[in-house]
């Protein structure tokens, strides 16, 4: 593969225009594609299989209605002990009804005082609104357009605020993004000492995470892309493709202070970094696509749009970054990792860490591994669950609306359950319907249900459970296995089927689905962490060792999660206004993407040391030689990583802060304490040992030098005597 590679790079950095243009064409047919292509977000979680679904299929099936439409709450309260009945106030609330029933999308509008959703002390009237498509689809301006109707009830002296789905706050552009370029650019410029060396690795991330985005864009307009594909896709984008560039410029920068040619510089860069590069793009691509496991379609998809965004920077740091060297000619001066470390001679800060883990092994090990297993301990407590109106920031209409129904109509009315019963096996259908209602009403956790509203065709009959808990309860949660469990003996009582849906069920699907596939998705990520090391290290106890340290950083991370979104540690500190349970695809996917990372600093670190061990050094001048050359290119990576997340904490959108949080604290932990402390000092305490393998598996290993050392060999040999074709 180094070979190839090599190739590879100096092709590109002599045909630097053509493979420019290339990338051009591509970048402005992507474009092209994203404004002619590009489809609706979808919030819309399919789970095929599940009960929630089976019941929303044979709902539409049966009687055309969609559970999955976009709907608002319009809540009208009255204030100082006054009422919503007074015939101004009736007057007021009436006439905005009217206004939005004649709204583009609004398919209807359940008029209050004619529905009885009328609070008991008459202090609160609630209007439903349901639309004709998906709460994404609707536009800001028809958003702004039912606020503007409902608020005319404020003439009347009402206080009026808005929830449901197709009220939600429409999350635009956000400084993340910018703040992570910004200290990116901060951080590159003091690895390198260089404007111009820093720059490479911002403009190709840039181009990156610009088709990447194009490509989620068109994906949209044939399947369902939810609106967090897009955000996930522009973190990894940014973090993997500056990183991705870093290390190739970084080595380009080596080669050229060694008195190479630029050219040969380029081609020894892309041969030996850009091997490291591939395979640490490999880790991620697959870790991302593998969220196919979970059986939800959404996070198939997110998952696939982040890997494809991932395996583009991949190519541009392999082609077009050699090409920008190409172009930037002698303005990019050699520069090695001593240069940095002060006095010549006088070992560099990586250096000096090294050898101080190697003399501190034992303690530094001890501290490391308590600290971090102190930090898992609240994992164990993790609730999951869906983003909601009652995880709305304090101050806004969606968590006033939420918080005054729960007031005035108790906290169940904001998640109800749809009942659905398929009478088709039943002999009597309308007694059918009575001795459903009637079994539903004596469920402990039941607030009250409304009468079975029997379709056309007298096969389908629908019922709104209203519990005595909120969506986010787990008595709620409870309730639903609950009415699930009852669902054979009315089965056997009555003949019909009986199946409970709505949101507040579909969530709970979600995150029972979710929470069982982690486990599975960990045994395929950990599988393949311990494949792809044996290969690259042909070693037994460094994948175990690296897949042990990826383990301990995970779980650590789902402690710091639940501290600070469940049970709100530090939320003032982190701008966190609302606690509650974690988002359900937030450890699956938290997974997935720290696999991929870590191993990237594993290689970059661990390849440097076995080079140096190879050549005959002792195990513990290894590590310290592998810290020497790598150690200050690796921190640099992953403080532009964790910054590149970090940023997205700026978010107003509680499901995107929880992503950038995690994603910063989890790579933070992995890079600096397992990859920097925990791993060195376990190998120094092996020994050879960590270097160890079977004669037998030996064999049958296949050899993928990423280190690039067959490279180097070749490339030591007279030019007449090499097998190595070079362009």
């Amino acid at each position: 593969m180094a070979t190839v590679l090599y190739r590879l790079g100096r092709f590109a950095f002599h045909r630097r225009w053509l493979v420019i243009g290339v990338w051009v064409v591509l970048l402005g047919a992507a474009g092209v594609g994203a404004q002619q292509l590009s489809g609706h977000t979808s919030e819309t979680f399919s789970i095929p299989g599940t009960e929630s679904q089976r019941a929303m299929d044979l709902l539409e099936q049966r009687t055309g209605a969609s559970v999955d439409t976009g709907t608002a709450r319009v809540v009208f309260r009255a204030d100082d002990g006054a009422t919503v009945k007074t015939p101004a106030a009736k007057r007021a609330i009436e006439s905005a009804v009217a206004e939005i029933s004649g709204l583009p999308h609004v398919m209807g509008v359940a008029d209050p005082f004619s529905t009885g959703a009328v609070s008991g002390d008459v202090g609160t009237a609630v209007a439903t609104v349901t639309y004709d498509v998906q709460a994404a689809e609707l536009t800001q301006s028809d958003q702004d357009k039912l606020f503007a109707a409902g608020d005319r009830a404020t003439s009347a002296g009402l206080t009026v605020d808005y929830g449901g789905d197709a009220a939600q706050e429409k999350i635009g552009q956000s400084p993340a993004e910018g703040i992570g370029i910004a200290v990116a650019a901060v951080v590159l410029i003091l690895t390198f000492g260089s404007l111009l060396a820093a720059g490479l690795p911002l403009v190709t991330a840039l181009i990156g995470v610009s088709l990447g985005m194009a490509g989620v864009a068109i994906a949209s307009g044939f399947t369902d892309v939810s609106s967090s594909t897009g955000t996930l896709a522009t973190m990894l984008g940014l973090a993997v493709g500056i990183d991705y560039a870093l290390f190739i410029v970084s080595r380009y920068r080596q080669e050229l202070a060694s008195g190479r040619p630029r050219d040969e510089a380029a081609g020894r860069a892309v041969g030996t970094a850009g091997s490291a590069v591939v395979f640490a793009g490999a880790t991620v691509v697959i870790a991302l696509a593998a969220l196919a496991v979970t059986g939800i379609p959404n996070i198939t998809v997110m998952g696939l749009a982040a890997a494809g965004t991932v395996a583009v920077s991949v190519l541009i740091a392999l082609t077009l970054l050699p090409a920008l060297l190409g172009l930037m000619g002698g303005r990019i001066k050699g520069r090695t990792d001593d240069d940095a470390s002060g006095e010549p001679g006088k070992p560099g800060p990586g250096e000096r860490w090294g050898r101080f883990v190697v003399r501190r092994r034992v303690p530094l090990l001890l501290v490391a591994v308590a600290v971090l297993g102190v930090m898992a301990i609240p994992a164990t407590h993790l609730r999951l669950g869906m983003p909601s109106d009652a995880t709305a920031n304090p101050g806004t209409t969606q968590r006033a609306a939420y918080d005054a129904i729960s007031d005035g109509f108790g906290p169940g009315t904001n998640g109800p359950l749809v009942v659905v019963a398929d009478l088709t096996g039943s002999s009597d259908a309308t007694t059918a319907v009575s001795e459903i209602q009637r079994h539903l009403v004596s469920v402990d956790g039941v607030a009250s249900v409304s009468p079975g509203q029997v379709d056309k065709a007298g096969d389908t009959a629908v019922y709104s459970v209203i519990p005595t808990t909120g969506p986010e309860d787990e008595a709620t949660v409870d309730l639903v296995h609950a009415l699930r469990g009852d669902a054979s003996a009315l089965k056997a009582a009555t003949g019909a089927a009986v199946y409970v849906t709505g949101a507040t069920a579909v969530g709970i699907d979600v995150s029972d689905q979710l929470s069982s596939a982690l486990l599975p998705y960990l045994v395929v990520v950990v599988g393949l962490a311990l494949l792809l090391l044996l290969l690259v290290f042909r070693s037994i106890l460094v994948p175990i060792k690296a897949t042990a340290g990826f383990l301990l950083s995970v779980f650590a991370t789902f402690g710091a999660v639940v501290a600070v979104f469940q049970w709100g540690w530090l939320a003032d500190l982190l701008g966190v206004e609302t606690t509650g349970p974690v988002m359900s695809f937030l450890p699956i996917m938290l997974v997935g993407v720290l696999f991929g990372l870590a191993m990237d600093y594993e290689v970059f670190l661990v390849t440097r040391m076995r080079e140096a061990y190879v050549h005959g050094a002792h195990n513990d001048n290894a590590v310290v030689e592998g810290f020497r050359h790598s150690s200050r290119v690796v921190v640099a990576a992953a403080i532009i990583m964790a910054s590149v997340f970090a940023g997205f904490m700026f978010s107003s959108e509680t499901i995107v802060k929880s992503m950038g949080f995690a994603l910063a604290a989890g790579v933070l932990i992995d890079a600096f304490v397992i990859r920097m402390l925990v791993g060195p000092a376990l190998m120094s305490l092996l020994g050879d040992r960590i270097w160890a393998l079977p004669r037998w598996l030996d064999r049958i290993t296949p050899s993928v030098d990423v280190e690039g050392e067959s490279l180097t060999r070749q490339l030591a040999e007279p030019p007449e005597e090499r097998v190595l074709e070079t362009v």
